[in-house]
């Protein structure tokens, strides 16, 4: 499904006459397999968020390649970038990373209208999945009017509108209590179970990366040694 080779990426940092290259990545190498759920951890710094941008699309490489569901994205142009997420990739993020000013159902909602997607088939996807969740009847709630774990909700939500392969998660638990987290573990790991969706997540929390198949550890930019990938225990 995923498959990352000699990949390595530098940031540029100082002003123009005193720049300084900084590296952040270092010829990486891994592969995530259809239907896996994976976690990857590291320190701050180690690398996890900047790994989860190249694979997005949403940063370019230094070098190296990155291949998803067979087409080498690290070719693609913005654009061909932007309709390759849409059909392919889902975000769950910390902060939920919904618009204030829009309903449950908007949010949700969104993707397909980028997509082109015709009003009735949106209304009949957008209720389908927020039932899904857990939130039929909050349709037309508003994010402040949410809980944190409701407002994720909406966030996962949002992920699966476009029925992707794929979803990555950012640090997904960040803003809940401990009951909530366990709530979105279980789920995560049903959507995994029944419907064979592959769970990148990039976490720092020990609970969260117990519910992976594999975990990929990142220490100062690189995979971790002694096989690069080790097994979580159930």
């Amino acid at each position: 499904m995923i498959k990352v080779s000699r990949l390595s990426h530098d940031f540029i940092v100082g002003k123009k006459n005193k720049e300084t290259r900084v590296s952040v990545l270092k010829n990486v190498d891994l592969s995530i397999y259809e239907g896996e759920i994976v976690s990857i951890v590291g320190k701050s710094g180690s690398g996890k968020s900047t790994l989860l941008n190249l694979m997005s699309g949403f940063m370019k490489p230094t070098s190296g390649t990155i291949e998803i569901a067979g087409t080498d994205v690290t070719k693609l142009t913005e654009a061909e970038w932007s309709d390759f997420r849409l059909k392919n990739i889902g975000f769950i993020f910390q902060s939920f990373q919904l618009i204030p000013s829009m309903s449950a159902f908007s949010n949700v909602e969104l993707p397909l209208k980028i997509k082109g997607i015709s009003n009735n088939e949106r209304r009949t996807r957008v209720l389908e999945v927020l039932d899904r969740v857990g939130l039929k009847g909050f349709e037309e709630y508003y994010p402040s009017e949410l809980s944190g774990g409701q407002q994720q909700r909406v966030g996962i939500a949002r992920a699966l509108i476009t029925r992707p392969g794929i979803i990555f998660a950012d640090e997904p638990t960040g803003s809940l209590d401990s009951e909530t987290e366990l709530e979105f573990l279980h789920f995560i790991q049903e959507l995994n179970t029944k419907e064979g969706i592959t769970f990148v997540i990039i976490t720092h929390d020990k609970d969260v990366a117990s519910v992976a198949h594999r975990t990929i550890e990142l220490t100062e930019g690189s995979v971790m040694e002694r096989g690069e990938i080790y097994e979580v225990q159930r």
